[in-house]
């Protein structure tokens, strides 16, 4: 089973940019899937997460800009980030509970900036 985390790349203050992580492999079921990031000297912290049943938690500095959403039928998360800040610019990983056992993507880079 592996994640594969897209759509980082350069944004200005205020613009938008979707994170998508798709899940391959033989997969039986997906539980939790979440998004994580690590900004430079910082520790890896939740970002947002989305139960099996579609309930979803954020972390208090992207509430109301960031959505989590999920497509089972294509074993997928995103991860819509809307009204960008400089102090988003992280690496994002997305982190899935496939099969009953915790898996990390690799990252994809969200630089912020004018």
């Amino acid at each position: 089973v592996q994640l594969q985390a897209s759509g980082g790349g350069l944004v200005q203050p205020g613009g938008s940019l979707r994170l998508s992580c798709a899940a391959s492999g033989s997969i039986f079921s997906i539980n939790i899937l979440e998004w994580y990031r690590q900004a430079p000297g910082k520790l890896r912290e939740l970002v947002a997460s989305i139960s099996s049943g579609g309930s979803t938690n954020y972390a208090d500095s992207v509430e109301g800009r960031f959505t989590i959403a999920r497509n089972n039928a294509r074993n997928t998360v995103y991860l819509q980030m809307n009204s960008l800040k400089p102090e988003d610019t992280a690496v994002y990983y997305c982190k899935a509970e496939v099969n009953s056992i915790w898996r990390w993507g690799q990252g994809t880079l969200v630089t912020v900036s004018s």
